[in-house]
């Protein structure tokens, strides 16, 4: 699965639950839902990654090193559960959408199942073509309120809300207004 949103809108929070419900029904034989079937599956994750000055490691690096422990385990042919929340967000944009891209089409082979939140819009088009099925969450904003409903969605998201919310923390005009503009002579 595939899973983008705004931000704010729970998709990370969503992922954790999914991770954190697989390792109670697999324990203790409960979880926070009406119910659970799957198999048994090694659960591994790349969420809340932080640098290590003591080991003069950056935030990229440790992501790196964490995900790689991930493809190590998936050439396993156990069942495994993988929970990634924005890969590689330590990087530039297209060597992380590239090397995400190619990251998460390896994973998802054998009997594994991959479960991976993102910004990266242009990462749904093409893991759908590699059997990720697509969700997203979204926002509405009225009277300068963003909402959220918390509900998950089929499809790929289609709106943003990074810049409104700028605007809605009161940043000058002139930063929201050169923002927007950018977008749209840049970004279409």
């Amino acid at each position: 699965m595939l899973l983008t949103g705004s931000n704010m809108s729970g998709k990370t929070t969503f992922i954790r639950t999914v991770a954190v419900n697989s390792i109670l029904a697999q324990t203790l034989n409960v979880c926070f839902a009406k119910e659970y079937s799957a198999p048994f599956f090694k659960v591994y994750t790349s969420i809340r990654i932080t640098d290590d000055l003591l080991d003069n490691t950056s935030y990229y690096l440790e992501e790196v090193l964490t995900v790689k422990e991930l493809v190590d385990a998936s050439k396993n042919y156990e069942n495994c559960l993988f929970v990634l929340d924005e890969i590689f967000k330590g990087t530039n944009t297209i060597e992380r959408i590239s090397g995400g891209k190619a990251i998460l089409s390896f994973l998802n082979k054998i009997n594994h199942i991959v479960l991976v939140s993102t910004h990266d819009i242009e990462l749904t088009d093409l893991l759908e073509k590699e059997n990720y099925e697509l969700f997203h969450f979204s926002e509405l904003i009225e009277n300068e309120e963003l909402q959220f409903d918390h509900k998950l969605k089929e499809g790929k998201l289609k709106t943003r809300n990074a810049i409104k919310i700028l605007e809605l923390y009161k940043y000058p005009t002139e930063i929201f207004t050169d923002a927007r503009m950018t977008e749209q002579n840049n970004f279409g």
